[in-house]
């Protein structure tokens, strides 16, 4: 939850061009939906919540939705040219809204690989939906070795840079969408930050 709370208070630097209104919307939101999960299970998720899992659920389509709606923003800004804030305040927008991508795609890994956290727990979930190297060679690591979130935030990283697949292969068909869908978002993210850069920065 820690890279969720600061990443949320990252969404407080977007300037109005590009956040979506009102701005305090994803910030008390989510904090709502954080707060009623740590008083649902305040420990470590061992065990399978119905609850819990749909206050999860929530906190992931918040975030979710409001990059989105910001990338929309940053994205028509650059294309339309009616970006009024400074070159600095543009770049620092699209690395916000990039990241955010980022840990909003590793939160659908984590919650949906073999069912969420709860259900990898149990080990009711026979075949991975994502496997990892640690899972095809028992000589990388103990034999109940459960991939940890930051597992599933590097694989969103590597997979937000790379546009492909790196150490962990998709082995469902929702993965690979998902994975896809990633891909193209990070690359017009980046082609059109990466352009609107190249002509106004002086």
């Amino acid at each position: 939850m820690g890279v969720v709370v600061a990443t949320l208070a990252l969404q407080l630097a977007l300037p109005g061009d590009v956040a979506v209104r009102p701005w305090w919307l994803l910030p008390s939101m989510s904090a709502l939906l954080v707060g009623a999960l740590l008083l649902v299970n305040p420990g470590k998720m061992d065990h399978f919540s119905a609850v819990e899992r749909v206050i999860s659920l929530l906190v992931v389509a918040a975030v979710t939705l409001v990059n989105g709606g910001s990338a929309v923003l940053l994205v028509y800004g650059i294309a339309t040219a009616t970006l009024t804030a400074p070159a600095g305040a543009v770049l620092l927008s699209g690395g916000i809204v990039y990241w955010t991508n980022i840990v909003a795609f590793s939160l659908w890994y984590w919650e949906f690989d073999r069912g969420g956290p709860g259900r990898r727990a149990l080990g009711r979930h026979v075949f991975p939906d994502l496997q990892f190297p640690q899972m095809a060679d028992p000589d990388l690591a103990k034999q109940d070795w459960e991939p940890s979130y930051l597992d599933y935030l590097y694989f969103s990283f590597t997979n937000a840079a790379a546009f492909s697949p790196t150490d962990v292969l998709p082995l469902r068909i929702w993965a690979k969408m998902t994975m896809m869908l990633q891909a193209v978002i990070s690359l017009v993210l980046a082609l059109m930050v990466v352009a609107w850069a190249i002509n106004n920065l002086k």
